[in-house]
């Protein structure tokens, strides 16, 4: 492992300490507490599994997907398990080739979610990252119903360097994007990150906000590679589950980011979000700076769960 990846990993397996500390207990006192694999073990793992926040049923496909393996490989000993068990979470996610592809092409990045899971941080910390590789990069502030929204935005974008296009509060959204898109096409930018309103009173307002922001982007930018990226708090746990499968009725989300991993013991609700909604995480923020929100690499957070530190 190279000195980069391995400080890629330490900062992940720290930010995940709570969560990692949690399972590692749970599983170290099943693994040498057992001396045999019987429906007990099985219990004690499940219940380990489900109170990280895997959920149920991505707990029964891990522990029905390790009884098949145990057997197949005539294994006896708890102990011999933990690696097979390991594969399996990891058999869970979703493998996507071109999770990363929107940052090749001139890209239009939709951000939504609910209110407080850190939605317009995350967006400046895509931004100051993106500066930094080199890529030019414009923010939108189409969440205009929250005044504070444009103007947390508004200094992201100052500590990013980066230009942002903003309305004034209660301003239509619509007219926010179809602005930017001119600017990013005028300035030639790389990418245009998009905030969105974070809260319409009902699910049918949400609908309708997202469609009409859909069809400016289609109609005024085609070439434009499209990514709709929704952002959770990976501290309320089966609740980011919910509103996930909430959003995926509204629009057809590409990825998603979960925020707040590091102040979490249930962080196995990254493994539930992508089993369950078939859909890829792409990044997770494990801390408060820039650095922090990481690109998300399946094998490395379940090692950063299970693998000691060196």
């Amino acid at each position: 492992m190279s000195e980069e990846k391995k400080g890629l990993f330490a900062r992940l397996a720290a930010g995940l300490g709570r969560t990692r500390k949690s399972i590692m207990s749970g599983f170290d006192s099943i693994f040498s507490g057992f001396s045999s694999i019987d429906d007990d073990f099985y219990e004690e793992l499940e219940e380990v599994l489900i109170m990280s926040d895997l959920g149920v049923a991505t707990t029964e496909k891990i522990i029905d997907e390790l009884k098949e393996k145990v057997k197949e490989q005539h294994i006896k000993k708890p102990e011999d398990c933990r690696q097979l068990l390991i594969s399996s979470i990891k058999e869970q996610m979703v493998p996507d080739e071109s999770a990363y592809e929107f940052e090749n092409h001139p890209s239009v990045v939709l951000v939504i979610g609910v209110n407080g899971v850190g939605k317009t941080t995350s967006i400046g910390k895509l931004a100051g990252q993106y500066k930094a590789s080199g890529k030019r990069v414009i923010l939108a502030a189409a969440d205009t119903f929250r005044a504070a929204a444009i103007e947390q935005l508004t200094e992201w974008s100052r500590r990013a360097g980066v230009d942002i296009i903003a309305g004034q509060e209660g301003s239509d959204p619509g007219s926010v994007i179809f602005d930017a898109i001119s600017a990013a096409k005028a300035r030639k930018a790389d990418m245009l990150i998009c905030d969105t309103a974070g809260r319409l009173h009902n699910k049918k307002n949400l609908m309708a906000e997202l469609s009409k922001i859909n069809r400016i982007i289609d109609r005024e930018y085609p070439e434009a590679y499209r990514e709709t990226l929704i952002v959770l708090d990976g501290t309320t746990g089966q609740n980011a589950l919910v509103q996930a499968r909430e959003f995926k009725e509204a629009a057809e989300i590409t990825g998603i980011i979960i925020t707040k991993l590091d102040g979490t013991a249930k962080g196995g609700i990254a493994i539930a979000i992508e089993a369950e909604l078939g859909v890829p995480v792409k990044f997770i923020g494990v801390g408060e700076k820039i650095e922090d929100l990481q690109k998300f690499d399946a094998d490395a957070f379940v090692d950063a769960l299970f693998t000691p530190v060196e």
